[in-house]
């Protein structure tokens, strides 16, 4: 689908729709296409939130204290 810049400012909502079902659309200002509305690609990364820490946990960090007891 070709749309002219005008058109692609006014109805911006309706085209983002039409992208995200598949469809690409090309903007043209005059005769001439200047850009085109493409599907982004889909972000398939998980987000690595403690991956960059320095340091590591204890051996015994599970363990529970000794004066904890009268709480277990």
């Amino acid at each position: 689908m070709e749309v002219s810049v005008q058109e692609a400012k006014t109805h911006l909502s309706r085209l983002l729709r039409r992208v995200e079902a598949g469809e690409e659309i090309v903007i043209r200002r005059g005769r001439e296409p200047v850009a085109m509305l493409v599907r982004a690609p889909a972000q398939t990364r998980k987000r690595n939130i403690w991956g960059n820490l320095e340091g590591s946990l204890a051996p015994d960090f599970d363990e529970i204290p000794t004066d904890f007891d009268d709480y277990v």
